[in-house]
Formats: C-alpha cells, structure tokens, sequence
C-alpha cells in the first residue's frame, strides 16, 4: 500500500484552517501544506513579528493573528475577534521540558500551554468549528497521569519531563472526551489527536543533560519535521473516525507515515475525563459550547 504524504492533500478551497503555533517546525509545516492545497490558514501565534517572516514564503491565502495560547487573556480575545466558520482547528502549540514558570493565570507554564490553553481556545471556538478539531499529542502521553490534586505543581517538587507527560495526558483525555461529548450532542464536528512520533524540532530545545545527548546522537532514526507533521495533515482531511489516534507507522510509532494507532488505555478512562473537565471547567472559566440540534454524524 502506497505511503500517505502531503501530495496525497486534496483541494481546500473554500476551507479554513486555524494553526496554533504555526511559526517554526511541525505547526509551520502543517500551516504551509494546508495553505498549497488551496485552504485559507490563519497562523494563530505568540509573535505576530516571526508569524509574518513565516508566511513570506509560504503560498497561498495566509493570515497572521497574535495568539499566547499560555494566556487565558489572550485566548479568549482570539476566540471574541473570530467570526465565520473554522472548517479545521489544529491544537498545535506546546513546549517541552522548559524550567519551571508559571503563567499570568497561576498554571504551570507546560501545562497552560499544552492544555489549559488549548481546552479553553477549543472551547470557545467550537461554536465556530464546522468539521474537525486536531489536537497534537505525543507517545509520551504514556508515561503521564492525571493529578487532579496538584495540576500546576504547586504542592510537589517540579519536574521538567514528568510535568510534560501529564500535560500531553491531560490534552489526550481531553480530545477523547470532547468527541464523546460530541458524539452525543449529535454534531457533525469530530475531534481527532495526531502526534508526530520523536520528531527532530525546535520542541526538544529545553531538554537537558543526557536525554539532549540522547536526541541529538539519535536524529538519524528520528523524523524530520516535515514527516513528522504528516500525521496531522493526515488528520486534517481524511474521513476517519473521530476519537482517531493518528501518528507514524513504523516501529514503537517513532518514525514513518500515517497511520492510525491506540492511545493508552488510561486515556480512555472516561471517569476520570469527566473528573478532569469539570476540574479544568472551575479553573479556566471555560466549557464547551455543544450544539443542540442533531445532524448526520460521521462514522465513529
């Protein structure tokens, strides 16, 4: 069977798409190849500045808007200053194993970025969404939990690689479980979850110590950035189920094509989805907007 690539992009006129993090490596990739397929791409980003040198060389019908998805502020003027419809809504934001910091809203900085802001941009765009939202996570997703207790480390000592795993498993049960709430809405939309495999990009450029030797000493088995936002392109236009766990074919979901695989079981634990929404509901002040009326859903 032929290899999915973004030749395989059907035309996207007509459609929009926003891209959070669309600057630099699998978001500019993806905001690139969306945008030569024919669909408007609005680069929803943190420095207007370095969005509008990205989109010099990118073809197409693009639009740079400020975004700080790691601000609850910032999220929703984005969400208030957005009218017409959002065909495709990629979550594709995120930091990786940075220092400890923490956010104008109190959240741990990986946590606001790769989930608080995310759940409340999803949240209050939905009204908007006409097909799919795609949110990145990672294999790493595996090795989090959710801390309903402590979601910002205020009452444990920090740790860099642990506070992103539970963030990447926080957003996993979260794109899950607003399919769910979808589904049963009766709506059209789908939520979809796409990750990259290990990627060679500017993401792992806080890791320290012997996992950046590690990286850097593996980059040859690694995807490159251009593979590695396949699976999300991947996620953007093809008819699959919602729910889908989309990333590379190849051994340990590491490197390789598209294909659609599994995410931990303990993401699938709808009781604790429910626990953590209503918890991230009370924090970020956020919930999502479902519609009423029932339509033609897709096959799930």
């Amino acid at each position: 069977m032929a290899k999915w690539t973004a030749s395989d992009l059907p035309d996207l006129t007509g459609r929009t798409a926003v891209v959070t993090g669309a600057t630099s490596g699998i978001g500019l990739i993806t905001a690139r190849e969306l945008a030569r397929a024919g669909a408007r791409v609005v680069l929803a980003v943190r420095d207007p500045d370095k969005g509008d040198r990205a989109v010099r060389d990118m073809p197409g019908n693009t639009e740079v808007r400020q975004l700080d998805v790691a601000d609850l502020t910032s999220v929703r003027s984005f969400a208030q200053a957005w009218t017409g419809d959002i065909d495709i809504l990629v979550n594709n934001a995120g930091i990786m194993e940075v220092p400890l910091a923490y956010t104008a809203d109190g959240f741990e900085s990986q946590a606001a970025t790769n989930y608080f802001g995310p759940f409340a941009l999803t949240n209050l765009l939905l009204p908007h969404v006409t097909d799919r939202v795609i949110t990145v996570s990672s294999q790493l997703h595996r090795r989090g939990r959710v801390r309903l207790g402590d979601l910002n480390w205020r009452q444990r000592r920090y740790n860099p690689p642990a506070a992103y795993c539970d963030s990447k498993f926080d957003v996993t049960v979260f794109a899950l479980e607003l399919d769910r709430r979808l589904a049963a809405s009766g709506s059209r939309v789908r939520s979809l979850l796409a990750h990259p495999g290990i990627a060679s990009t500017n993401l792992t450029a806080h890791v320290g110590g012997g996992r950046a030797v590690l990286y850097k000493a593996l980059g040859s088995i690694l995807n490159d950035a251009e593979h590695g936002a396949l699976p999300t392109l991947f996620a953007a236009v093809s008819d699959i189920p919602g729910g889908s766990y989309v990333g590379p074919d190849g051994f340990g979901g590491i490197k390789g094509f598209p294909a659609i695989g599994k995410t931990s079981r303990a993401a699938q634990d709808e009781d604790v989805a429910h626990a953590l929404w209503d918890t991230t509901v009370q924090l970020t002040g956020t919930d999502a907007q479902l519609p009423a009326a029932p339509g033609t859903l897709h096959d799930r």
